[in-house]
């Protein structure tokens, strides 16, 4: 297949960097290029290819402007620029998400919505986001506008339905800022559930706007069974599943060990995490809302401090393309799990940070390079580590419940819960009874608010002021 000839923009487009190039031949490079960076800390395995390495991408980003003449256009920035790059099909995007994209650029045409003007700030539509699942065929549009009015709404997606009943939800994103950003914090359901779901290694995943879900799902399976396979679990292993998305890989591994704590900072993503879960009957996986550096440190710290505090067997860490920071780095070293599998989407940031593991205790196994992203530059890569001196560490004992998504750390504080409370209920309430509350629903306390104990007489929390209080808690879903 000569696929200079099939992508006439790839040269403006620049995101596949290996137009031209034999499939063969980019596995070839890539596998080298993983050799060269990690050979000298360990065995590097032959690169996993893909069978059909085409229309892989299950999430296809257009950005929409117009062109000299007027005409409405979607496509990609042409790389390092703003210019936008008209694209009509893609071979490594999902044809169904190109279809739908160039239908709405038709539906612009007649509804006369105008595209978003970057230098201006005039305009509404600036992007479209189609996130599908292949193996549910569940299909989402995101529509993100300059403005928080769609003209025609409810026409607008019916016509859209009309050509493409394939859509199961749509909906409308609003980002009014002058930002390089595509998703604007607020966002509206226009149609359908909001989110999407999607099947992997056998668990069901619910996929929302904002939350991170991997672009290919035929490569994900292999790379998720990898890093399961590295890590050698025998059932009894306690987990930290760091920068853990919507808790794809650690519910995965749910089946394999004892129990598993996700940490993500992204709310949207959590919250998802938490419905997979209970979607899928996974009971041994808790979630925390943090970063996954901060709570590393703060865990660490405990460990410290409390003796009794022992720390997780294994640590699954896959951060983004940037790779981890010293102080996540540094407090896994202080707390010293047997094991550490390293997933990464950068041979190069993976090089430098178990550079810096091996000089703090801990010796690379073997790395497995795993194309998810043919036609382009990078790769994802498992990399296992083993601690060198178990005897010197910290160990650590992990509170599964504590470490919820329920505890007090990872959600609202207690000025916002005192702040919801006011401005809805009109109603004041202090800092114990709002303990009171969380106490009662098994939300453990690590400051002393004084609910209870000793002989002084404490006053209840009356009944009208503990609703409202439950019903802050329901809103920030701590319970």
């Amino acid at each position: 297949m000569n696929i200079k000839e099939i992508c006439p923009v790839h040269k403006k487009c620049g995101g596949c960097h290996y137009q031209g190039v034999s499939y063969e031949e980019q596995l070839r490079v890539k596998e080298k290029m993983v050799g060269k960076l990690m050979g000298k800390f360990c065995k590097v395995h032959p690169i996993v290819g893909m069978e059909n390495p085409y229309h892989y991408r299950n999430k296809v980003h257009a950005v929409f402007d117009r062109d000299r003449r007027g005409n409405i256009i979607s496509g990609v920035y042409k790389e390092g620029t703003h210019q936008v790059i008209p694209v009509e099909s893609c071979m490594i995007e999902d044809q169904l998400a190109d279809a739908i994209i160039g239908t709405i650029r038709k539906l612009c045409k007649s509804f006369k919505i105008k595209t978003y003007d970057e230098d201006t700030g005039y305009g509404l539509l600036r992007h479209v986001l189609v996130k599908r699942g292949f193996a549910t065929g569940q299909v989402m549009v995101v529509l993100v506008t300059g403005s928080p009015v769609f003209p025609s709404r409810n026409n607008f997606v019916k016509a859209l339905r009309k050509e493409h009943p394939e859509i199961t939800t749509i909906i409308h994103n609003i980002n009014d800022k002058r930002t390089s950003m595509v998703l604007g914090e607020r966002e509206k359901v226009m149609y359908g559930k909001g989110y999407i779901e999607d099947i992997l290694c056998g668990k069901k995943f619910r996929i929302s706007a904002k939350s991170f879900y991997q672009v290919n799902p035929v490569q994900t399976e292999v790379l998720y069974k990898k890093a399961i396979e590295a890590a050698g679990f025998t059932g009894k292993e306690h987990v930290i599943d760091a920068y853990c998305g919507i808790g794809t890989i650690g519910m995965i591994a749910s089946d394999h060990v004892a129990s598993v704590v996700g940490v993500e900072l992204n709310r949207d993503a959590v919250r998802d995490a938490i419905g997979n879960a209970k979607a899928n009957g996974i009971k041994n996986v808790r979630f925390v809302c943090d970063d996954a550096g901060k709570f590393m440190v703060k865990l660490a710290a405990a460990a410290q401090k409390d003796a009794d505090i022992k720390v997780p067997d294994v640590v699954l860490m896959d951060p983004p393309r940037s790779g981890s920071d010293e102080a996540f780095l540094k407090s896994l070293v202080k707390m010293g799990p047997e094991t550490v599998v390293y997933v990464s989407c950068n041979p190069v940031t993976l090089e430098r940070d178990v550079k810096w593991l091996e000089k703090n205790g801990y010796k690379a196994k073997g790395v497995w390079p795993v194309d998810m992203f043919p036609f382009t530059v990078h790769v994802e890569t498992v990399c296992l580590l083993s601690r060198k001196a178990p005897d010197a560490v910290i160990k650590v004992n992990l509170d599964m419940s504590e470490l919820d998504v329920t505890s007090a750390e990872s959600k609202a504080t207690y000025k916002e819960i005192a702040e919801f409370v006011k401005n809805k209920y009109g109603l004041n309430v202090s800092n114990l009874y709002i303990a009171q509350v969380k106490q009662e629903f098994g939300i453990i306390e690590r400051i002393n608010y004084n609910v209870g104990e000793g002989k002084a007489r404490v006053p209840k929390c009356p009944q009208e002021k503990k609703d409202a209080i439950i019903d802050a808690l329901k809103y920030y879903q701590m319970i």
